[in-house]
């Protein structure tokens, strides 16, 4: 489900269709199956079937294969438009077929609705609700662990190994029964967790950083959560309580640092050179990275990932209104990870909280 498509039409459509804008009005093509409920539902001021689209395409081009490039021509032609701008991620068959019949096409080098980066007072409830879904997700997985009985190196539910299939369909089950679909969901322990794309599987270890990550994507309105949260069943180790401090302290650091103007890079920079100073250094090695490797944060909306970005690679203005996670995490194999994941809205002055969950992760 396209997140543009989505914001240009305000209503849910599961397979791919066409919508552009022709002058003040918003226009989309869409099948039978879609038709009604588009019409009924959608801010587009117009709907058109693609069946009689597709009919016009075949007597204009008897003997060519029909597909969406040949509708977007007929479009163009009827409404006189020569450009369309695009989304980076526009399909790159159709587009080779429309710029070889003459159609200008023009990458939006971005968001292809910039609006979509500042989240009015709808959005901002809504993404309340993908973090409350979120949050119950981590409470599954928490609990889960509480339950589980520790037998040596081994964590132990209802007589056999707790493992990150069990806490993820737990974190899964949590977010459906809320109202959100979870998919790609973390619950990954040990040197699994210092992969941070890593999902987890196989048996939990006792006295091991678990890192739990929960996107979901609230069915009824298509906005997301995003948190984080890592947990230790078992007495954590020194080593393992000095890393999970200095992730914590340096999310507060990056909180602190974030408001309307600053610029995101600076934001980063702070907390990795934070890091340096507490002795935790970043290395790429042909073995893989480790120490803090990744972005401080993103945008959060119809997308997981969306601009802005808070991130060392790149200079990013934050603007009040834009939504962004903020999610410091270090990684060392042999030792353990760590990363904190919290969402907020960025104003003129102390950011606005847009996620609650408890802090505490070492569960004896």
């Amino acid at each position: 489900m396209n997140p543009d498509q989505r914001y240009f039409g305000r209503v849910p459509v599961p397979d791919p269709f066409i919508s552009f804008r022709a002058g003040r009005r918003k226009v989309c093509v869409v099948s039978a199956l879609e038709y009604g409920r588009v019409k009924r539902d959608s801010a587009f001021d117009m709907v058109l079937p693609l069946e009689a689209w597709h009919q016009q395409a075949r007597r204009r081009w008897p003997r060519r294969r029909i597909g969406p490039a040949e509708v977007i021509l007929l479009l163009a032609a009827h409404y006189r438009i020569h450009a369309f701008t695009v989304p980076d991620d526009f399909p790159a068959g159709v587009a080779f077929k429309l710029v070889r019949h003459g159609l200008k096409l023009v990458p939006a080098g971005g968001l292809i609705f910039p609006e979509r980066e500042i989240k009015n007072a709808a959005e901002v409830a809504a993404l309340r609700t993908g973090n409350r879904c979120a949050a119950l997700g981590i409470a599954a997985a928490e609990d889960l662990l509480r339950r589980a009985r520790l037998k040596g190196r081994w964590l132990y539910h209802q007589g056999r190994r707790l493992t990150a299939e069990d806490l993820k369909f737990a974190i899964e089950t949590a977010c459906l029964a809320a109202g959100a679909v979870s998919l790609g969901t973390i619950a990954a322990g040990g040197n699994q967790g210092c992969d941070p794309h890593e999902s987890g599987h196989g048996p939990i270890r006792a006295r091991e950083l678990i890192i739990v990550d929960v996107f979901p994507r609230v069915t009824a309105t298509g906005y997301h959560g995003d948190m984080t949260r890592t947990f230790l069943r078992g007495r954590a180790s020194d080593a393992q309580r000095r890393l999970v401090a200095t992730v914590c302290a340096g999310q507060q650091l990056a909180l602190a640092a974030i408001h309307a103007g600053v610029n995101g890079r600076d934001v980063h920079n702070r907390v990795a050179d934070y890091f340096k100073t507490q002795g935790y250094e970043t290395k790429h090695t042909p073995r893989g990275s480790v120490g803090f490797f990744h972005g401080t944060g993103h945008g959060l909306g119809l997308a997981v990932h969306e601009p802005p970005r808070i991130s060392g690679a790149v200079d990013y203005e934050l603007k009040p209104g834009a939504v962004v996670t903020v999610e410091p995490g270090l990684y060392y194999p042999g030792l353990g990870a760590c990363r904190i994941e919290d969402v907020i809205q960025v104003t003129a002055g102390r950011p606005k909280l847009l996620s609650r969950y408890h802090y505490d992760w070492e569960i004896r």
